[in-house]
């Protein structure tokens, strides 16, 4: 548990001086959202709102809001960041468990540490917000981060999931580079599931039609719900079906909270969708989706009842017929699992940074990362070599 930081003085560039605050409550919604824009509801100010007021993203619960606000001198809010002081390494999905574990084993103080990012929430996109027209470089509060981090004496500053962009620039002033991967399906402009199923291999679309086909054959009732169409009822169920896995794959209590699924329908609206199995008019399964500019995020799945293909349905071939009816780019369906692969998702790289302060803990991670990235190349390359899409003059 974390109750609170040290003091520390505000950390300047020039002309710039950064605070961290404690709720992003400190911070008004229409500075932050102008920075963070309207591309990805993960860096919104009402969900990362929503998580500490639901009491998901708390001291309590080992994520104590530091949130990085970069003013100018005219005190305009020029960028700022998601970020929080991390007692533990839970709910980020890139693990640093080793590097935890060889700094304490050497003596050394891990945690806290400072993370910026998204929470519980594995879902790649911007995390060093910068306002449109400000002049201000993602570096910039990059440097404020580092300042911030010597100040109150921690041992890190972890950017997870961030874009390509931030990326590189981060790594141009000294940060560690790390690649990931995830599964992603884009649209390439179809007209309907048959066009998409059209593009892959005999074989592929024989069995993904066939999924389809049981999954519907399985007598529960299919929804696709938005915004107001999800009632308390669903949120009370879907809590249930989160409950259900967070104790199936980890065993442990689950960080979002009850409140925080009918708090987040209210506050982003149509941005969520939820699409929904039910049998007697309750709901039996269900996937969590949040609605971006360019993209379906799929985030959460939970389920009662087990039915073949069920997940696959819900979480997978539903999301691509929402994307492809409201013309959506992409498809983003979050961490690991290489099944995703055969249903149409290709690996596509992640991305994150790392400021680590000691010297010699920074040396061994700097060592690791620079063999790892090579490898994780050669791993999504090999995973590609997967794809169910046709070969050019492959026949159908």
């Amino acid at each position: 548990m974390l109750s609170g930081m040290p003091d520390s003085a505000p950390t300047a560039a020039p002309g710039l001086t950064l605070s961290l605050h404690p709720s992003m409550a400190e911070i008004p919604a229409a500075e932050w959202d102008a920075c963070a824009g309207e591309d990805n509801p993960f860096v919104s100010h009402a969900f990362l709102l929503a998580l500490e007021e639901s009491g998901s993203a708390t001291g309590r619960t080992g994520w104590l809001p530091q949130h990085a606000a970069l003013r100018d001198g005219s005190g305009q809010l020029v960028a700022c960041c998601p970020m929080y002081a991390k007692s533990h390494s839970q709910g980020e999905y890139v693990f640093d468990y080793g590097w935890a574990d060889a700094f304490e084993r050497a003596g050394g103080s891990y945690y806290p540490k400072l993370q910026v990012c998204a929470p519980f929430s594995p879902v790649p996109g911007p995390r060093l917000l910068v306002r449109p027209g400000s002049g201000i470089g993602v570096a910039a509060l990059g440097q404020g981060l580092v300042q911030a981090c010597e100040q109150l004496d921690l041992s890190s500053v972890h950017i997870t999931f961030c874009q390509e962009a931030e990326w590189s620039a981060l790594g141009e002033t000294g940060w560690l580079r790390r690649l990931g991967t995830q599964f992603h399906w884009h649209n390439q402009g179809y007209a309907g599931f048959d066009d998409f199923l059209g593009a892959l291999s005999s074989r592929k679309r024989k069995a993904i039609r066939r999924e389809r086909r049981d999954a519907a054959a399985s007598g529960y009732v299919l929804k696709t719900l938005r915004g107001h169409e999800i009632t308390e009822r669903h949120w009370k169920a879907f809590h249930r079906f989160y409950r259900s896995t967070t104790d199936k794959k980890w065993g442990r209590s689950a960080y979002l909270t009850p409140r925080f699924w009918p708090m987040l329908g209210e506050r982003l609206g149509d941005k969520v969708v939820l699409m929904v199995a039910e049998r007697d008019g309750e709901p039996v399964a269900g996937a969590l989706n949040l609605l971006g500019k360019e993209a379906l995020y799929g985030r959460n799945w939970g389920a009662v009842v087990d039915a073949p293909f069920l997940h696959f349905e819900l979480c997978y071939y539903r999301a691509i017929d929402f994307a492809i009816e409201h013309r959506l780019p992409r498809v983003e369906a979050g961490a690991q699992g290489e099944h995703k692969i055969q249903r149409g998702y290709l690996p596509c790289p992640t991305y994150s940074a790392h400021w680590i302060r000691h010297p010699g803990l920074r040396r061994a991670i700097d060592d690791f990362l620079r063999r790892e990235r090579p490898a994780m190349e050669r791993e999504i390359a090999a995973l590609m070599e997967m794809s169910p899409f046709r070969k050019e003059g492959e026949a159908e």
